[in-house]
């Protein structure tokens, strides 16, 4: 197929938005200023709990115990299962500390019931803690951040969420750690439309796990993050830092993806029945499964030290973005680094190639990878010069955006890991 039928199938199929992300309200994304003052107190704790009789809680439910709280106060939550989509919007919930239980996020169920979008929603409340929740079931996201200054999700887990598991939009700085998603419909993590900034704050991402979801983490327009010390496995593509015209400042830029376990990304959910509906449109739908780390498109972003294996189509692909049409520029692969990576566990778990690039852009540099496409190696020449642009490489891998990748595939036996099953077909 020509690259530019190639283009325009695959433009035509992002333009169907799925059913689930028409579902659910936005706040309307506005620019988050600078950070909110911090309350100056005195601070109150309310209590969450199920139970009735001696000893019960202030609050039988977390919405009236936000609605009641004021900024700066702490809610905390016991175990149980509570069947809600809170709401946490307003600068008057600011610095608002949500404590479910940080050892055992289980215990605190957020429960979906009818056509709950999220389990717990933050909006233009800058500062939020939330920590120690799971979510489950929700039609849109598990943990929704959007129009802040600052937050932390901390200690969370989301499964089987209608669009993301943890989902931060249209934020600067922030953080989130030592949490888990997955059977998510399409990223189970997402940070994205981060507005540029003179003075970069940076986001923190550390010790996470994604899994089990077309993408491990979704980053369309992402900057100034560091995603770090965690595990993106088992899912279709692992992390899919993207430029794209539906959401604003493209393209993604300055990041950083350091030392984490990138592997057996190689599950074909558009086959059997996975454990969320399927998803056949969109930008996840075009994930090519059986990669570890995509670029499409983007600046200065960084992919360092990290172990990268058993990913059969390739542990790293770098493409120009062709979804791009409203601003040109952000098309542009440019000062992009992939260095000092481990590739295929020593030699037992290889990728199907490590790195694959159209050799678009300019100063792109690739360094250590084993196996190339394509394979002469062409399309790397040149470090801190224009690169070598192949339209024939550029082509052949558009055509295997979806599963369209598996005609791309070498697949080889996984040496066994403790604790990790390959997931790659539901049946």
């Amino acid at each position: 197929m020509r690259r530019n039928a190639i283009a325009v199938a695959v433009t035509a199929a992002l333009l169907l938005t799925p059913a689930a992300a028409d579902a659910q309200t936005y706040p309307d994304p506005k620019e988050p200023g600078p950070v909110a003052a911090k309350p100056k107190g005195p601070f109150k704790t309310h209590t969450v709990c199920k139970g009735k009789g001696k000893g019960k809680c202030d609050f039988t439910t977390i919405q009236k115990a936000v609605d009641k709280a004021k900024a700066g106060d702490t809610i905390r939550v016991r175990n149980g299962t509570y069947q809600e989509a809170v709401r946490v919007n307003g600068t008057k919930k600011r610095y608002l500390k949500l404590i479910g239980n940080p050892k055992s996020p289980a215990k605190v169920l957020l429960k979906a019931k009818g056509n709950m979008q999220n389990g717990i929603a933050v909006n233009d409340a800058d500062g939020v803690t939330v920590d120690g929740f799971m979510a489950r079931g929700y039609k849109a996201n598990g943990f929704f951040f959007t129009n802040l200054n600052g937050y932390s999700m901390n200690h969370l887990i989301a499964r089987q969420t209608g669009v993301y598991g943890l989902y931060a939009f249209n934020t600067i700085g922030g953080e989130i750690l030592n949490s888990e998603a997955y059977y998510v419909n399409d990223g189970a993590f997402y940070i994205g439309q981060t507005p540029p900034q003179s003075s970069p704050i940076r986001t923190m991402v550390r010790n996470v796990k994604g899994w089990g979801s077309p993408l491990g983490f979704s980053a369309t327009n992402m900057r100034y993050v560091t995603i770090t010390k965690s595990k993106f496995f088992n899912n279709a593509l692992g992390i899919a830092p993207n430029a794209l015209d539906g959401e604003k400042y493209p393209p993604a830029e300055d990041n950083v993806i350091i030392d984490n376990d990138i592997f057996w990304n190689n599950f074909n959910f558009h086959e059997g029945k996975p454990p969320f509906a399927k998803r056949d449109t969109g930008v996840a739908a075009l994930a090519p499964v059986g990669t570890g780390i995509i670029l499409l498109g983007g600046r200065g972003n960084r992919i360092e030290n990290n172990r990268i294996h058993g990913n059969y189509l390739a542990g790293v692909i770098a493409v120009e973005s062709i979804l791009v049409e409203k601003t040109p520029e952000a098309r542009v692969l440019r000062n992009n680094v992939i260095q000092n990576n481990s590739w295929g566990l020593n030699g037992t778990d290889l990728n199907g190639h490590d790195v694959m690039y159209d050799g678009s852009g300019t100063n792109n540099c690739f360094t250590g990878a084993t196996s190339t496409f394509p394979e002469d190696g062409s399309t790397f020449a040149g470090c801190g010069a224009t690169n070598a642009f192949s339209a024939a490489a550029q082509g052949t891998m558009l055509g295997w955006a979806g599963k369209g990748a598996l005609s791309g595939w070498v697949k080889r036996p996984h040496p066994a890991i403790a604790g990790y099953t390959p997931l790659e077909v539901f049946n």
